[in-house]
């Protein structure tokens, strides 16, 4: 497998931190790396297979000799995604970006790596939400086509970043002490509380965290007169998302048929046992790559519905992983 210059931009915050850990444990090829960030990161060292690297200021001389930038998501994906494209570089972008522009695939690898044989130097990472769902339900998307989606998901504080994490970790001990907690990440306490409301207000009382799930998903399974409805929730979570999902299909599919499915699906990992407690949890699924899937079971009044419960590490295969993965379908296909 050849080796490619690459560069990561956003190499400071935790999805850029995540990639390269993705990167290094997957054994990526590469020959040089680059690490980009904003000027207040810039001056940054990273150590990275026992070498020290100098994150370097973005700019539009950085992406000179490069072949391969993977873009962990902020303005950057804006200001430069475009600019690197024109370059001649391959861009896989984390942001949202790009994500429903025509000349861009939307690609989940385990689900439509085919619309990466046409891209054009500049591929887009859905949103951490929609990868864990789209991953879980594809095996049974196939089996019969599903008319409709009903999702709600639990968002670990660190969605937000690491302030998200610091946010929370400051509220409890606030708490614990009887300080007055004074919200600044979130819009309200997230200690010991749940917020309906990721992201700003869009259209029919919708936020666009919950639109996101919906256009992603019709374009990824490329059925855009599949229905979804979307309800997201920050919960007092560090790590993983999980989302309680249920489905309406065009053929009925048992339990046992739907278990078997999942269970071989690559990148699913089956934990449906009711009577030995065993489903998915954030707390034990942080710091993986699969998609974990449980609590499945029919509906009590349409033959045609499906409820399952799935949990996966959104800085993982939500973000980082996901783009590693990406890149690797490209080095396989000789797509870059």
């Amino acid at each position: 497998m050849k080796k490619l210059n690459v560069a990561i931009v956003g190499a400071t915050g935790a999805v850029g931190q995540e990639i390269l850990k993705v990167m290094s444990e997957k054994k990526f090829p590469y020959k040089n790396l680059k690490l980009l960030a904003s000027q207040r990161s810039a001056g940054t060292e990273i150590e990275y297979q026992g070498k020290k690297y100098l994150v370097e200021e973005t700019t539009e001389n950085s992406f000179d000799g490069i072949d391969l930038a993977l873009f962990a998501g902020g303005p950057a994906s804006r200001a430069f995604g475009r600019f690197a494209q024109q370059k001649g570089v391959v861009v896989i972008d984390n942001s949202s970006t790009f994500r429903l522009e025509p000349d861009v695939p939307l690609v989940v690898p385990e689900v439509n790596a085919e619309a990466l044989k046409n891209h054009q130097g500049l591929i887009a990472n859905p949103n951490c939400s929609t990868i864990i769902m789209v991953a879980a339900l594809y095996p049974l998307y196939k089996f019969s086509k599903i008319k409709r989606i009903i999702v709600s998901t639990y968002q670990a504080v660190s969605g937000a970043g690491k302030e998200g994490i610091e946010e929370l970790e400051l509220q409890v001990k606030q708490n614990l002490e009887g300080n007055k907690v004074e919200p600044k990440v979130f819009p309200y306490q997230i200690a010991y509380n749940l917020i309906p409301h990721i992201d700003v207000w869009v259209e029919e009382n919708y936020t666009k965290e919950e639109m996101k799930m919906v256009y992603e998903t019709q374009k990824i399974l490329n059925d855009y007169e599949l229905a979804v409805t979307a309800t997201t929730v920050r919960v007092p979570v560090y790590r993983s998302h999980s989302e309680s999902i249920y489905i309406e299909t065009e053929e009925p599919i048992s339990l046992e048929k739907a278990r078997e499915l999942l269970c071989n699906s690559k990148g699913i990992i089956l934990q449906d046992n009711p009577s030995q407690n065993l489903y998915p949890m954030p707390l034990y699924t942080s710091d993986t790559d699969e998609v974990y899937v449980g609590r499945i079971r029919k509906d009590l009044y349409t033959p045609n519905g499906l409820n399952l419960w799935v949990v996966a590490d959104q800085i993982r295969k939500g973000a980082a992983t996901n783009a590693v993965q990406i890149a690797e379908e490209l080095l396989k296909n000789n797509l870059i």
